[in-house]
């Protein structure tokens, strides 16, 4: 049987008998396949570090009918983040886009906005600079996902919300008006609206070179991972510790 070739990146491994590897790849081709790598941990040629997580690599894989992994035959590695030192700070954050991808995407569903999305994010998480792409890659996610309503109406009423205070709950996707909004509520300042608007309309090249502190969009942030968890009705363990992370 001829191989599947694809661009994927790779999201998790685990160990799997004396030698082997469990691998999950998001490939563009055919969107999230799981994996056996035979002899990985033994086999520099075949797979050497290319089987680090969030790698970007060309996968040749074969997928055989009535069975849920495929054999994972060879990578070869086009973009590592092993290329840049792996700071703590760098390193949460990869695994967040990593755990994000590996909980949202369903098995063997290509999206190549997603995938584009991915490659951007990961192309800008180089150095220490994380809240950015990491703000840009929650943000679009929850909206390719088809999670995210329209951030400038109230959910309830369907008020405008240009010009006035915005709302979100725990238990809600979108943004309530003052006379709306639930107890317990939190608030979103405007100036994370106008952020996430602007993020929506240009590419995430275009936020390159601005500082960006933890607190800039924090509550953003906040409202796009309690929909994300919701949605996926789980905790996300890479988001509590992007939470702990100071400045």
């Amino acid at each position: 049987m001829a191989l599947h070739e694809s661009e994927a990146i790779v999201l998790r491994t685990y160990p799997l008998r004396e030698a082997d590897l469990l691998v999950t790849l998001f490939t563009r081709v055919e969107g999230k396949v799981r994996g056996v790598a035979r002899s990985a941990k033994k086999s520099k040629k075949r797979f050497g570090g290319a089987l680090e997580p969030l790698t970007v690599v060309r996968a040749f894989y074969d997928v055989r009918e009535r069975n849920e992994l495929a054999r994972l035959d060879a990578c070869e590695v086009l973009d590592s983040p092993l290329s840049s030192e792996v700071s703590y700070l760098r390193a949460v954050a990869l695994a967040h886009v990593g755990e994000v991808l590996d909980e949202l995407l369903p098995d063997r569903e290509a999206n190549d906005a997603v995938f584009r999305l991915a490659l951007a994010v990961l192309g800008h998480l180089r150095g220490r600079e994380i809240w950015m792409p990491i703000t840009y890659f929650q943000l679009w996610m929850t909206r390719l996902m088809g999670y995210l309503p329209d951030l400038s109406e109230c959910i309830v009423c369907g008020r405008s919300l240009n010009g006035g205070r915005a709302f979100y709950h725990v238990l809600a996707d979108g943004l309530m008006c003052v006379d709306d909004k639930r107890l317990a509520s939190s608030e979103l300042s405007s100036d994370s609206r106008m952020l996430a608007t602007q993020m929506f309309r240009a590419p995430i090249d275009t936020f390159t070179g601005v500082t960006w502190p933890k607190e800039l969009g924090a509550d953003l942030r906040k409202l796009l991972m309690q929909i994300l968890q919701r949605h996926i009705e789980k905790k996300l363990t890479t988001a509590a510790m992007l939470e702990k992370i100071d400045g």
